[in-house]
């Protein structure tokens, strides 16, 4: 059985995070939780977790301080570093071996989950025989679990404003992050440029709506991001082996 320790200032996040996955799934039975430096030190010299899960910013104290001073105290823990968009400029301090991944606030239960899993796996050698085509992101034929929180999120980015003006300057700028800098990490970890995948996402988009609704196809895609609608018949004709337009004349067909 292993234990969690969470340490946020904000009562809300160590409360929500408690509840947010069934912590008992990954053998996670004892969890506690810390809202202050000097309350994560006596947690963590009591409790001795094996995972800790740290906001960059703990009131006037950094996550990577917690780590220092668990590291001299001798507790084997491995780390998740959490933060806002504005706090991302202390995760630079904090970028460390023993620190398994970053995740950005809102957290989302996928993205725990797949680190938590992550963790188990390269660090305690546990096995989870899950659904498998549950846990592939289908694009790029990657496990999620292997993605890391960056990554997973700029993916969630893509699935809520593909139909946006949708670029890496643009999450760049969201995230804080140097946009060249994700670009790299996007492309190390799922094999693709983003700007493929984003493309890949809108056509797969427009082909549901080609395929399950009326729409005109000028709609489908400006819907789907294209301001051009030539591009549009361009990208998909490339992809597909067809146009849009023989799409909807297969689909009235049936």
């Amino acid at each position: 059985m292993y234990k969690l320790l969470i340490v946020d200032d904000e009562h809300n996040i160590c409360e929500g995070l408690k509840v947010l996955i069934d912590w008992k799934k990954y053998g996670i039975e004892y969890i506690e939780t810390a809202k202050s430096y000097s309350e994560a030190i006596e947690k963590g010299i009591e409790f001795k977790p094996d995972i800790a899960i740290l906001d960059v910013c703990i009131n006037e104290f950094r996550g990577h301080q917690i780590i220092d001073k668990f590291t001299s105290l001798g507790l084997d823990c491995k780390y998740i570093m959490i933060s806002g968009y504005d706090d991302f400029e202390f995760v630079r301090d904090a970028i460390r071996p023993d620190v398994r991944d970053y995740i950005l606030k809102p957290i989302g239960k996928r993205e725990l989950e797949n680190v938590i899993v992550k963790i188990l796996r390269e660090d305690f050698g546990e096995e989870f025989f899950d659904d498998e085509s549950r846990n592939i992101e289908p694009i790029s034929g990657k496990k999620y679990s292997e993605l890391s929180g960056i990554v997973n999120k700029m993916i969630s980015n893509v699935e809520e404003d593909y139909g946006q003006n949708i670029s890496l300057k643009a999450i760049g700028d969201k995230f804080k992050m140097n946009s060249a800098y994700l670009g790299q990490l996007f492309t190390k970890e799922t094999g693709m440029k983003f700007s493929d995948y984003l493309r890949i996402y809108r056509l797969l988009k427009a082909k549901e709506m080609i395929e399950n609704t009326p729409h005109k196809i000028a709609y489908i895609a400006s819907k789907v991001g294209y301001s051009n609608l030539n591009y549009f018949y361009l990208h998909f004709k490339e992809y597909f082996d067809l146009t849009p337009t023989e799409l909807r004349e297969n689909v009235d067909d049936e």
